[in-house]
């Protein structure tokens, strides 16, 4: 007689809790706590919990991501309930045990969320309301959002977070904006405080808080657009900048989408990177820049335009895959989705290295304004097709008492998309002058 199957261990019930406790969870939430034999949560979590809660509570440690599978595993033939604040799948802890479970796995019960009370408290659109979550995140995140008449919520860190997003505010020439600062919602200690960006003087309160932001820019702020295209003075630079009628160009061709990773060679000011990365929130960069104060700036530019997520990468660029995996930053990334080179086309073997570390199906985009790497871009566009343009801009500038044109130097632009099925690139004879960033 064949032994009879192992059971599959009791699904892990994920329960939402809000600041108002017990009193506000649902009877299929109450039931799952009261059966659990192990409860695991915050040590504030826990302590929301009535005696009739009898599972052995375990609070989790810090940092919590990296215990959520020893945790799991210690428990897994018990009876799990694991509590979250509000929405376990709106920023909470849901979706590390999904990812670590797989949803079959879990039961979920859900709470208000700290947002929705917010904005039934305000009166807002939940659907016209613009979430931005700073709890484990540099508040320079931020930045990327701002714009005249928009409606933020912000999810707090803790109790200094109001005063840290008022100066950046500020600092961004958003002083004018409203803020309210909305404490313990859903409990009978709610409580908010309100004023402008600029003269916020209020002493932090509790650490359970959520941010409401009027965005109102200053008369002199420098406007920021939400497509590529930022104007030149957003970028600190020594003059290695894509400009930005390039650059909106550059991006058009790059054609970013959602969760999608460029790499961008030859770095300069960081640009193309940055407002990558800016086209949305799941958006990914790294940029390789052999300059050491170059590297150092384009981290600066990302940090205050709304992108501290950026990877920079100093060094030169690789020039074969061999020197690509030696190259320990890199070698840890996934294969890009796009790749763009501003600078250093002529060095010999980095074309053929972003071509063949490029996925299949990937964009390449490549700048030139040199004669010597014109002729490189011409040589594989016959090779390989795509599109070869040539890009000129002429700006007014005074002549005398009149008005003329000034032309800036043309540049040349090879974009191409890689076949599923892609032969090496054919080397280029050797050239010794390097491109410059354009």
């Amino acid at each position: 007689m064949s032994p009879s199957p192992a059971l599959p261990p009791p699904p892990v019930s994920v329960v939402g809790i809000g600041a108002d406790g017990w009193s506000g969870l649902s009877g299929g939430a109450r039931e799952a706590l009261r059966e659990a034999e192990v409860v695991i949560g915050g040590a504030r979590q826990l302590d929301l919990l009535p005696p009739e809660c009898a599972g052995v509570r375990v609070a989790w440690p810090s940092p919590l991501r990296p215990a959520v599978p020893r945790l799991l595993a210690e428990h897994r033939e018990r009876r799990i309930v694991v509590l979250a604040s509000g929405d376990p799948m709106f920023y909470g802890i849901g979706r590390a045990l999904a990812e670590e479970l797989g949803p079959e796995a879990l039961r979920v019960f859900p709470h208000p969320s700290s947002v929705s009370y917010a904005c039934a408290r305000l009166g807002w659109p939940l659907e016209d309301t613009e979430v931005v979550t700073l709890v484990g995140r540099p508040v320079s995140r931020l930045a990327v959002s701002l714009h005249e008449g928009r409606r933020l919520l912000v999810l707090s860190a803790d109790a200094s977070t109001p005063a840290t997003v008022a100066a950046l505010l500020t600092a961004h020439g958003f002083g004018p904006s409203r803020m309210r600062v909305l404490e313990q919602l859903g409990s009978e200690a709610e409580a908010y405080v309100e004023g402008v960006a600029e003269t916020w003087s209020h002493a932090p309160g509790d650490r359970l808080n959520v941010i409401a932001i009027d965005c109102r820019a200053s008369a002199d702020a420098l406007r920021l657009g939400a497509v590529p295209g930022l104007p030149d003075e957003a970028y600190e630079h020594d003059g290695q900048l894509t400009k930005r009628h390039i650059r909106a160009a550059t991006l058009g061709a790059l054609a970013p989408a959602p969760g999608e990773l460029l790499w961008d060679v030859g770095g300069g000011s960081g640009s193309i990177a940055i407002e990558w990365m800016r086209t949305h929130p799941t958006c990914r960069a790294v940029s390789v820049e052999r300059d050491p104060a170059r590297a150092e700036r384009i981290a600066r530019n990302a940090d205050r335009l709304g992108v501290p997520g950026l990877r920079v990468v100093t060094g030169p660029a690789p020039s074969s895959l061999s020197e690509l995996s030696e190259l320990s930053e890199l070698s840890e990334l996934e294969v890009p989705d796009a790749v763009f080179i501003g600078g250093g086309l002529t060095a010999p073997g980095l074309l053929d290295a972003c071509w063949e570390a490029l996925r299949p199906g990937g964009r390449l985009v490549a700048n030139t304004v040199t004669l010597e790497s014109e002729a490189l871009l011409a040589e594989r566009y016959r090779a390989y097709g795509g599109e070869l343009t040539r890009l000129a801009v002429a700006h007014a500038v005074a002549v005398g008492g009149f008005t003329g044109w000034r032309q800036a130097m043309p540049v040349t632009q090879w974009s191409v998309r890689k076949p599923s099925f892609a032969a090496p690139v054919p080397a280029p004879a050797p050239v010794s002058v390097p491109g410059d960033r354009t």
